[in-house]
């Protein structure tokens, strides 16, 4: 196979994932559009802004959005030294075995 013909092909496969990334995208979008408008309908009722659970550190007043070392950001082996942080276990997407 000629150097030309791979990189062509390596450039058909990879423009139709691209393709496949969108439409996939575009699918996950309409079926998740009942769901976004009931909670935003939830908060404008509520007239919320953002969760906040505590007021301490950035990893529990919004846990969805923490990562896996937050906690740990002054050094790997720091202690947790924030009271909330022993009240609320990790999020699910950070603690599920895959």
């Amino acid at each position: 196979m000629k150097r030309a013909n791979a990189f062509l092909t390596f450039l058909a496969v990879g423009l139709a994932l691209l393709g496949g990334m969108f439409a996939h995208a575009a699918a996950s979008r309409r079926a998740a559009r009942p769901a976004l408008e009931a909670r935003t309908e939830l908060v404008r009722r509520l007239r919320t802004t953002d969760l906040c659970l505590f007021t301490e550190a950035r990893y529990t007043r919004h846990p969805v959005m923490a990562d896996v070392n937050t906690p740990f950001q002054d050094y790997p082996l720091s202690i947790e030294h924030y009271p909330s942080g022993s009240l609320m276990p990790p999020p699910a997407h950070l603690s599920s075995e895959r």
